[in-house]
């Protein structure tokens, strides 16, 4: 029977190890998402401006359709509709990309030892990398449009937080997926523009008729960039009962897809 010090001192020695494993699966994460930016924007003149542009244009292009063209009735909509552009580009990019995290770093996947589970981390990321330079972009429009930032901001990381681990709980089905049928990627893009759609992202939710509420709802994207454009644009708490739903679901999702990643993650060198 092994007596108090030894229990003590193994369990001091097991705590330490697993310290140490959680230090070096944030270098590395950290290490990868460097190399990531850096092979993103290498040889690149604008360099991170990229990451703006895109959802600069497709503003530009919402600005004037649904303010000359077909008006949709918005204050501020150049801040609200660039708000849900770059929530939604973080979520639509670091899933499209988690895809092929797996099939895409064969030469990681294959080293004896390499923690295969960090690489829809890496992705996910990456571009919250991107998003966090576009913030204060984001922030300047509130200003400019006449808007106040409060106390509320602080509710933000609340916010991603909740948004990372929905995504991280899809990027692993996603990623699982594609190594057993490599059509998921096809399959995830267009899922993901049909979905663009049905989200608010670049209109009001409260215009979508009653009779289809109760499923429109049930999108966990529309609570989420709900949740920016309170803490963000109106400068009030978000809605936390919604928010906590989407948290629980999320927390649920990634506890079981990761299981099934870990599980299946034996194979993919056979797969790949």
């Amino acid at each position: 029977m092994n007596s108090p010090g030894t229990m003590v001192g193994t369990f001091e020695m097991r705590t330490s190890q697993r310290l140490h494993r959680l230090i070096h699966l944030r270098d590395l994460i950290l290490a990868l998402v460097g190399r990531n930016l850096k092979a993103q924007y290498k040889n690149s003149v604008l360099g991170v401006a990229w990451s703006l542009l895109n959802p600069l244009l497709q503003l530009l292009v919402f600005t004037f359709l649904f303010r000359k063209v077909i008006s949709l009735d918005i204050q501020n909509y150049g801040t609200f509709a660039f708000a849900g552009l770059l929530c939604w580009s973080w979520f639509q990019l670091s899933l499209l990309q988690s895809t092929g995290a797996v099939t895409s770093h064969r030469e990681l996947v294959r080293r004896p030892g390499f923690p295969a589970a960090i690489l829809p981390i890496i992705t996910i990321v990456t571009n919250l990398m991107n998003l966090l330079l576009a913030l204060p972009l984001l922030v300047l429009f509130v200003v400019v449009g006449g808007g106040h930032l409060t106390v509320h901001l602080i509710e933000l990381p609340v916010v991603m937080t909740v948004q990372f681990v929905l995504m991280l709980s899809l990027a692993y089905l996603l990623a699982t997926a594609n190594v057993a049928f490599r059509d998921m990627e096809h399959i995830a893009s267009f899922v993901l523009q049909l979905l663009f759609w049905l989200t608010p992202v670049f209109y009001l939710a409260s215009r979508v008729p009653g009779q289809y509420r109760a499923v429109y709802d049930l999108n966990p994207m529309l609570h989420i960039i709900g949740a920016y454009r309170s803490v963000l644009l109106l400068g009030k708490s978000p809605d936390f009962a919604a928010l906590g739903v989407v948290a629980i679901f999320s927390v649920a999702l990634l506890a079981f897809s990761y299981k099934l990643f870990s599980h299946r993650c034996d194979r993919f060198v056979e797969e790949l």
